[in-house]
């Protein structure tokens, strides 16, 4: 089986360090690892939305996860820091991954109970 591909995307407003993309990408991956092999890709795109500016939940961490053989899933969390957005966004992409991943499993694998008349 392929491994899942990790792509970091920042804007010019977010300092794309090494660290940052290192550090995001570990946060994800570790919250995210019990869909892995279900997954192909997922990106990351982290974002400042009032530039030099410091304002309350500026920073955007959106991530889009694409499983086998579905459609990609997006969300993206808020924060005053990439990290915690990143935290943020990681968190409920899990959640999400465990509605839609965690339904398909357990209809595939539980047969149907026979109606008694």
């Amino acid at each position: 089986m392929t491994t899942m591909q990790f792509q970091f995307n920042t804007d010019s407003s977010v300092m794309g360090t090494q660290n940052v993309a290192h550090r995001i990408e570990a946060q994800v991956r570790k919250r995210l690892e019990r869909f892995a092999d279900r997954l192909t890709r997922i990106e990351v795109h982290v974002s400042d939305v009032n530039g030099r500016k410091h304002g309350a939940d500026d920073k955007h961490c959106t991530i889009e996860a694409r499983p086998r053989g579905s459609r990609p899933i997006g969300v993206t969390g808020k924060a005053s820091d990439v990290d915690a957005a990143a935290r943020i966004a990681a968190n409920t992409m899990a959640e999400r991954l465990e509605r839609v991943l965690g339904k398909a499993q357990r209809h595939r694998h539980d047969p149907s109970p026979d109606k008694v008349i």
